[in-house]
């Protein structure tokens, strides 16, 4: 169904989308690619499925001193015509980036990505953006913490459990937080509704 909306009589109109409330970083731009205006991208995934699911790429000033390549401006998004892997990276043609040095004032930039738009994820399979924050609890009940990060090991992910948060500010690190294999003979059951993990933990694990 088609909508409408009104728009200000005016020259200047911006049709650029809003920063998008669900956004999510998912790369960063690392160097041009060819001369005809391609972008390098390291993906923060070992499955850059994000980056392939929206055709438009929002985008962040590096944290600290920026690659000295270019003073241009740096646009809030991107428009991808072309995206595809090429080893460990990815690596994209965009909409009015025609030319090299285009690319590489773009380096260093950070990508983020409507969570909206990301592809459903398998039964059984879940993004780490999902599960930060999640209360996570023992098959008795007792509350272990909340999740604040993953950890990718190669053979599995562990999730990276804080403690109750009065734990004393001098606790050591494995006073302070769980680590908890993210594997089936650990985790009884992800929640996202209730933004609960279960789990077969023992307190003095």
């Amino acid at each position: 169904m088609s909508q409408s909306l009104p728009v200000a009589k005016t020259t200047d109109f911006d049709d650029t989308p809003a920063w998008p409330d669900d956004a999510v970083e998912v790369g960063c731009i690392v160097d041009a690619w060819g001369i005809q205006g391609g972008i390098k991208v390291k993906p923060f995934s070992s499955d850059p499925q994000a980056l392939f699911s929206s055709r438009r790429w929002f985008l962040q000033p590096p944290v600290g001193p920026a690659p000295k390549t270019s003073t241009a401006k740096l646009p809030r998004v991107l428009k991808i015509t072309q995206v595809r892997e090429q080893g460990a990276l990815v690596v994209a043609r965009v909409q009015d980036v025609d030319d090299r040095n285009a690319a590489e004032a773009l380096r260093g930039a950070r990508i983020f990505i409507s969570r909206q738009s990301f592809p459903t994820a398998k039964e059984g399979e879940y993004y780490w953006i999902d599960l930060i924050g999640l209360a996570v609890v023992n098959r008795e009940g007792t509350a272990l913490g909340t999740v604040i990060d993953l950890l990718d090991t190669g053979a599995h992910c562990v999730l990276r459990v804080q403690r109750r948060p009065d734990a004393p500010a001098d606790a050591k690190p494995d006073e302070a937080e769980r680590l908890i294999p993210f594997v089936d003979a650990y985790v009884d059951k992800v929640d996202l509704t209730e933004r609960r993990i279960t789990v077969d933990w023992g307190l003095d694990y």
